[in-house]
């Protein structure tokens, strides 16, 4: 198990969906290309993938944020709590406008 927060909001739960969504799409295409004939191949129905991804697009940005959970920066311990920095470090190197 990974110790990630995952996020809950809609529209991360609506990106979550765009994989399975893809593969799905690409299932029943080559299903009706089998039961059809060739009339309906893949090389026909493609931009139908295009238009899934699409529509899933527009649904995640037209989606609200209420409640997310920004998971690319780890979660800050509240001050006191053990192992919890008491101070900031100091950098050890000086760099521009910094004394020697």
């Amino acid at each position: 198990m990974s110790d990630r927060i995952r996020c809950a909001c809609r529209r991360c739960t609506i990106r979550s969906v765009m994989g399975p969504a893809v593969i799905i799409t690409v299932g029943l295409l080559f299903l009706l290309d089998q039961m059809r004939g060739g009339f309906l191949s893949f090389s026909n129905t493609f931009p139908i993938i295009l238009i899934v991804i699409g529509v899933v697009s527009l649904a995640s940005a037209l989606a609200p944020m209420d409640g997310h959970i920004d998971s690319s920066f780890p979660p800050v311990p509240p001050p006191g709590a053990p192992g919890a920095a008491q101070s900031l470090p100091q950098n050890p190197f000086p760099g521009p406008g910094q004394g020697q």
